[in-house]
């Protein structure tokens, strides 16, 4: 069961790929052909289903030069310790800066 969130979710994406196939003056025919769907499921993916498969908005993706978007949906978690030791060498650094040799 979607919930209502989700569908919102849903639905704007679909408006988002809907705008952004206008904006490169592709038209729904040439674009569902280009993806390899019909014109129906375009329709759909447009209005945001969630009977459309990942592969179909990859396809989609990839054709409006978006497919690096996709890939920041889940970036991986930064760990802790990284960030600590990033910080550390930053503050070994600024120490170095201000020290002045006669």
């Amino acid at each position: 069961m979607i919930t209502v969130k989700e569908n919102e979710v849903l639905k704007n994406l679909g408006q988002r790929l809907k705008n952004a196939r206008l904006e490169s003056n592709d038209p729904q025919k040439e674009f569902a052909f280009r993806i390899g769907v019909s014109i129906p499921t375009l329709y759909k993916m447009e209005q945001g289903s969630p009977s459309i498969s990942i592969g179909t908005w990859i396809k989609a993706l990839s054709m409006l030069g978006k497919l690096d978007d996709f890939d920041k949906l889940i970036t991986p978690g930064e760990s802790l310790f990284e960030r600590y030791e990033a910080l550390e060498k930053t503050k070994n650094r600024q120490r170095v800066r201000r020290r002045k040799i006669k």
